[in-house]
């Protein structure tokens, strides 16, 4: 077998790299699909259910203004998180931020990472604000208090370097729409949208 230069791409258009160019096997590539749609659906799904109430995470609410209410009925999906779940030494931070506009920036973030994930594109810009997102969470809920399921490894740092091995593996180039999105000329000038 021969090997392939790192500077030389398998894509058809030599100035755009594509999955192939980083990850060789076929089943692979379809390993790292089928993980991004999860990933992707993860995300998508929160959205779903916090905004119509699906009864899965959001549960059946008590009274307006119950974080458990969907947020189409009046409920406060990042509110009730920041104020009630927050602990450690950032709880005041967490607390002092919680607010309508939290929930806006929440909702609006779960929805783009979601759509973008699931679609295969603006993998970066995702994965970067995906990971911001989950490290923000994974501070909020400080798993390092005594008594939580692992000090330092959550399915926030998970779900993190999921999205980031994503964007950098171009993993939306495989049953999504990550090659059409590369050849852009917006994306082919700001490689960050990549």
């Amino acid at each position: 077998m021969a090997a392939i230069h790192p500077e030389v791409s398998t894509s058809t258009h030599p100035a755009v790299l594509v999955e192939d160019d980083k990850v060789t096997s076929l089943a692979g590539r379809r390993v790292l699909a089928a993980t991004r749609l999860a990933t992707g659906f993860i995300f998508l799904w929160a959205f779903l259910d916090k905004t119509f109430g699906l009864h899965y995470s959001t549960g059946a609410a008590v009274a307006e203004g119950d974080p458990s209410l969907s947020w189409i009925d009046g409920g406060t999906p990042s509110q009730g998180f920041l104020t009630y779940a927050a602990q450690g030494p950032f709880k005041g931070f967490f607390n002092s931020i919680a607010g309508p506009a939290s929930d806006w920036l929440f909702m609006l973030g779960m929805l783009g990472i979601g759509v973008a994930v699931m679609l295969g594109i603006g993998m970066r810009v995702a994965a970067v604000s995906g990971a911001l997102m989950m490290a923000m969470m994974w501070l909020a809920e400080w798993p390092l208090i005594e008594g939580s399921t692992n000090p330092l490894i959550d399915y926030h740092v998970i779900y993190a370097l999921t999205l980031i091995a994503g964007a950098i593996l171009l993993t939306g180039d495989t049953w999504g729409l990550g090659r059409w999105w590369a050849k852009l000329p917006i994306v082919r000038r700001w490689g960050w949208l990549r």
